[in-house]
């Protein structure tokens, strides 16, 4: 008799590790919706691999929702489970009703005060993929949560996985305030089974354009990137403060496909550093999760949540539609960071917003999507949309160094090359013409670099902190042209036997500036701050083409055809000059009547420079448009819309 009993108590036993919940969850559980499994078998406090997602985030009163239970990964199967949305205020409230399922799999309970406002199953066969229709209460306008049991196998269940925040508005305000969109991402809205009591359902109508700018002047303050997006509705990131009495929420949302978070600060300056950070950031598997941060200055650099209270944010909404980041995130009204302290209320701050397309294991990575700030500081309680900061000097750096080094730098480096033996019998202030337009070009060169330098720095405040060689590329740049006319300064007699080293290294500094300046301004197009579109590169490359032909042309041409026919009639006449023929002294004994006329084709030489400049001052004229436009493509977009009105 006692093995007999022992086994059917062995088999009792792994029957039930198998047996899930078999008839579901009583109303008992209502309150803790834990299970009482095995006389007290603890729930796992591991990640569960299941979310409950619904299929939006905002519903109209009586409303009908899709809340599907998912798993990751996908292929993942559960048994049984307990589900209701509960409102966020104190004490909680079970709110809204769920559907009776048709195959009779779902079993409806009742919490609190509310009819069948809780659903649970009624087998424990595996359910993969499940969902439920829950309808919106019509007495309640707020904020809510379903929070769900969730039992794998008998022994490995999860209690109160939450799911995002689903915000119920009165009836009929969708037909002019959409939601913020329904997840494409997720399979697509199932037509609810039937309710005993269902008002007809509201059909939704989306208005063209994104919900998140509605309202931005009226009850929100908005801002964004580029500058003006705004108003336009063309931000890649932007950022909303919303007070509603010591209530302080920032709407924050990532417009491009590329982010991997979008994160908005209280600075008190427009400059990074010393701030207080709020991110959302997507993390597989569970949502968009919110984090507080902080960012050092100089010289240390950076963003770390080390040592940061995350109690003083609470997300409150959010969703990852088609790659676009969107979270509202609440922000305690008073507190301190890292010593530093926050008082949203009687204090005024500048708003950052950034994104960028990276994290790293404890913070956000670099924003090489963008960043922008507000221009000055200003309480978050006045409702405005905010204006970006001053790029005055950003602008009139990339302006000052385009007519240095593709403008100035360019055309003198050509006199000197080419027209040495040009305006031959002609002088300005007692100096060969090509000599006194090569000193005041390459004067205006180091002017316009010295004070782009200096503007860059003012903006700056230090040293970039964008990974791009611009900034190395361009101090080297500042450097060369510093020293460059110190050095012609001190240059030797012509007669000198020291006068070839400096012609040498005159033109080999000279050179090297030019090549490195043009291409720091290359790399200047990528950086985020400077806002200038792609396609300015093929203006870019379209110059240094135009620019290379010419030098052939001067070089190879003259030199090999023309100075070679003249050659023939005149031997001991020079054609032209050239660098690597002025190395060294001249030779002595040229008779004053060489010098007294232009060499060959001068008419032709004079009418390439003239063809070479004008299209030199277009290609100049039209970048620095570009730049002091920028970002050019939005203002280009915004007349447009202005026209067809």
């Amino acid at each position: 008799m006692l093995p007999c009993f022992l086994v059917l108590f062995f088999f009792v036993n792994s029957f039930t590790t198998v047996v899930c919940l078999p008839n579901g969850a009583p109303e008992s559980t209502c309150e803790s919706l834990l299970p009482f499994h095995g006389g007290g078998i603890k729930p796992l406090t591991t990640v569960s691999p299941f979310n409950i997602v619904p299929l939006s985030t905002v519903v109209e009163q009586g409303q009908v929702l899709r809340v599907e239970i998912q798993a990751d990964p996908r292929e993942l199967v559960f048994g049984g489970f307990m589900i209701h949305a509960r409102t966020r205020t104190t004490p909680y409230r079970v709110v809204g009703r769920f559907a009776k399922s048709a195959d009779g799999t779902v079993k409806l309970i009742n919490c609190g005060d509310g009819v069948e406002n809780t659903a649970t199953h009624v087998s424990p066969a595996p359910k993969l993929d499940f969902g439920l229709d829950w309808q919106a209460p019509n007495d309640y306008v707020g904020e809510i949560y379903f929070i769900a049991t969730i039992a794998q196998e008998y022994d490995k269940f999860w209690v109160g996985i939450q799911s995002e925040s689903i915000r119920i508005v009165t009836r009929g305000s969708l037909l002019s305030t959409p939601s913020n969109g329904i997840s494409t991402s997720r399979r697509p809205f199932h037509q609810p089974t039937s309710f005993d009591i269902v008002p007809n359902r509201t059909k939704i109508t989306k208005k063209l354009g994104d919900p998140f700018y509605d309202q931005c002047g009226d009850t929100k303050s908005c801002f964004g990137f580029p500058e003006g997006c705004v108003e336009q509705k063309n931000c890649k990131a932007a950022v909303a403060t919303i007070v509603n009495g010591e209530s302080y929420v920032f709407e924050m949302k990532a417009f491009d496909p590329n982010a991997a978070y979008v994160a908005s600060a209280l600075s008190m300056d427009n400059k990074m550093g010393d701030d207080s950070v709020m991110e959302c950031v997507p993390e597989r598997g569970q949502g968009i999760k919110a984090y507080a941060s902080w960012t050092f200055s100089s010289p240390k650099y950076g963003v770390t949540r080390e040592n940061v209270p995350q109690s003083i944010v609470k997300l409150i909404d959010s969703s990852y539609t088609n790659n676009q980041i969107y979270c509202r995130v609440e922000r305690d009204a008073l507190s301190v960071v890292r010593g530093v302290s926050f008082d949203l209320v009687r204090n005024k701050y500048n708003i950052l917003v950034a994104s960028g397309s990276s994290n790293k294991d404890n913070s956000v990575g670099y924003h090489d999507i963008g960043r922008e700030s507000t221009a000055s500081a200003r309480a978050l309680a006045e409702i405005s949309n905010f204006g970006t900061a001053s790029k005055l000097f950003l602008r009139l750096h990339g302006a000052f160094m385009v007519a240095a080094w593709i403008g100035t730098a360019s055309l003198g480096i050509l006199l000197a090359r080419y027209f040495k033996q040009t305006w031959i019998g002609s002088s300005s202030c007692g100096k060969d013409i090509w000599f006194a337009w090569h000193r005041f070009l390459m004067f205006l060169t180091w002017v316009l670099t010295m004070a782009g330098t200096i503007l860059i720095v003012l903006e700056l405040k230090g040293w970039s902190k964008a990974r791009n060689p611009h900034a190395v590329l361009g101090s080297i740049t500042t450097i060369l042209c510093f020293l460059q006319p110190i050095g012609a300064f001190f240059r030797p007699h012509p007669g000198s036997k020291n006068r070839p080293i400096f012609n040498w290294m005159h033109w080999l500094g000279g050179n090297v500036a030019h090549i490195i300046g043009v291409v720091a301004i290359f790399f200047a197009v990528k950086l985020s701050k400077a806002e200038l579109p792609d396609w300015l590169d093929y203006i870019l490359v379209a110059f240094v083409a135009f620019h290379v032909l010419l030098h052939l042309i001067f070089s190879i041409f003259f030199w090999t055809q023309i100075a070679g026919c003249a050659s023939d009639r005149r031997t001991s006449q020079r054609v032209t000059s050239f660098p690597m023929t002025d190395m060294s002294p001249p030779r002595t004994g040229l008779k004053s009547t060489e010098r007294a006329q232009d060499a060959p084709y001068s008419k032709l030489r004079r009418s390439l420079l003239g063809i070479y400049t004008s299209v030199l001052v277009l290609i100049v004229a039209a970048l620095i448009f570009i730049i002091v436009l920028a970002p050019i493509d939005q203002k280009f977009e915004a007349l447009k819309s202005q026209m067809m009105k």
